[in-house]
């Protein structure tokens, strides 16, 4: 199982460097913007009588020049780097396909046969904890008490009763936290059946049998 981590996820990396990118495209524009008014404002004050040297409006004109062609070489290099990393957040992407993820979702799926797995976040230890499963009608089918737990993440397994049918559920998760009933954060564990990338893998989302979920709703895979 592995815990997917913000400050390392390419999916982050991607928007950091766009918002990078534009800031920097922004600065250059300025920058030739202002020596055009500086060389113009120069033109128009001179002295008639004695007139500013040709040659050193050539020599500005080419250092603008060396200077706007080493910003276009910046850019060039900041779109190869996005590109790449696009490429790469495709190919993780694509590998998450088939994998479990747990989502921060309040759905859940029982397939035949088989059980549904959750993780509870407690942001304070409790005297109890305890998740109650209800079916599509919202009737309450079953209740699983887990305990004192410390505060943290603290796994469950669901796996119906004798009577209950493959389908859809909806868990809720709840603690008695300094004599209060409080409801807490609940991850259901789903497949991941395909995965929706943005432009350039911004806003990347993971599609499941209970619907999508932001790269920031998974807790972990596995």
């Amino acid at each position: 199982m592995s815990t997917i981590d913000s400050n390392s996820n390419i999916f982050n990396q991607i928007n950091q460097t766009n918002k990078s990118s534009s800031t920097a495209t922004s600065a250059d524009e300025s920058d030739s913007e202002m020596f055009m008014k500086l060389m113009i404002a120069q033109l128009q004050n001179q002295d008639p009588t004695s007139p500013a040297d040709t040659s050193d409006f050539m020599q500005q004109i080419a250092s603008m020049s060396t200077v706007e062609s080493i910003a276009n070489l910046s850019t060039s290099v900041d779109q190869l780097g996005q590109s790449l990393m696009s490429s790469q957040a495709a190919l993780q992407a694509s590998s998450m396909v088939g994998q479990q993820a747990f989502v921060e979702t309040d759905l859940a799926v029982l397939p035949e046969g088989g059980s549904v797995q959750g993780l509870v976040t407690l942001d304070a230890s409790a005297s109890n904890v305890w998740v109650s499963v209800y079916d599509r009608n919202g009737v309450l089918v079953d209740n699983q008490q887990m305990g004192a737990q410390s505060a943290g993440d603290h796994s469950f397994v669901w796996s119906g009763t004798d009577n209950t049918p493959a389908d859809q559920y909806r868990i809720v998760a709840q603690a008695e936290v300094n004599g209060k009933v409080e409801t807490q954060t609940l991850y259901l564990g789903h497949r991941i059946n395909s995965v929706t990338l943005g432009q350039n893998g911004i806003g990347m989302k993971v599609n499941t049998d209970v619907g999508s979920a932001g790269i920031n709703d998974i807790k972990q895979l596995g």
